[in-house]
C-alpha cells in the first residue's frame, strides 16, 4: 500500500510542475478620487522622465529567463507643493507600448506616494521594458521621483533590486 502511496504522490508532484504560464489579465489602478483638472497650467514646469523596468531577467547562461514581479512608485518628493502626472505609458524590451495607465492628469500631495505592479506572471514588458511619465510642478518645487523595485522569491532564495528614473525632457 505504501509503495502504491508514493507513486501516486510522485506522479501528482511530476505532473504540478509546468512552466507554462497563464495569461495575465491587467486591471489599471483606480485613481479616479485622484483626477485634477489644472486650470492654469502656464505656472507650471513640465517634464518627461524614463524609468527602465526589469518584468523578466536571464539566469544562468544566459538561455533562460525568470520572471519578476516590478513594483512602480510614483513618488511627490516636495514637502509643500502638488504635484501632477499627466502620462504614464509601459512599453516593453522593443519599444512598443503596452499599456497606457492613466486616462486623465492624476495629483501627488506633498511627500505621497503611489504604486504601480506588473505581476510576476506578466510577460509583456520582457528583459528591457521600460515607462514614460509626463508630469508638472509649480516652479522652484523638487522634481517628482519614479522608482522601480524588482522581486522575485523561489524557495529559500530572493532577488531584489531597484533603478530610479532619469529626466529625459
Amino acid at each position: 500500500m505504501y509503495k502504491y502511496l508514493t507513486i501516486i504522490f510522485l506522479v501528482a508532484l511530476v505532473l504540478s510542475c509546468s512552466d507554462k504560464v497563464e495569461n495575465v489579465e491587467f486591471e489599471p489602478p483606480d485613481w479616479s478620487s485622484r483626477h485634477a483638472d489644472i486650470v492654469n497650467s502656464d505656472s507650471l514646469e513640465q517634464g518627461k522622465s524614463y524609468l527602465s523596468i526589469y518584468s523578466q531577467i536571464y539566469t544562468l547562461d544566459g538561455g533562460r529567463r525568470s520572471n519578476l514581479t516590478a513594483m512602480t512608485s510614483l513618488r511627490n518628493t516636495s514637502v509643500n507643493d502638488t504635484i501632477y502626472i499627466s502620462k504614464v505609458d509601459y512599453y516593453d524590451t522593443d519599444g512598443t507600448l503596452i499599456r497606457h495607465y492613466l486616462k486623465k492628469t492624476i495629483f501627488l500631495g506633498p511627500l505621497e506616494t503611489v504604486d504601480l505592479v506588473i505581476e510576476e506572471m506578466d510577460e509583456e514588458g520582457g528583459t528591457g521594458s521600460n515607462f514614460i511619465f509626463e508630469w508638472s510642478k509649480p516652479k522652484n518645487c523638487p522634481e517628482p521621483l519614479f522608482e522601480g523595485v524588482m522581486s522575485s522569491t523561489v524557495g529559500q532564495q530572493g532577488l531584489s533590486f531597484t533603478t530610479q528614473s532619469r529626466r529625459i525632457e
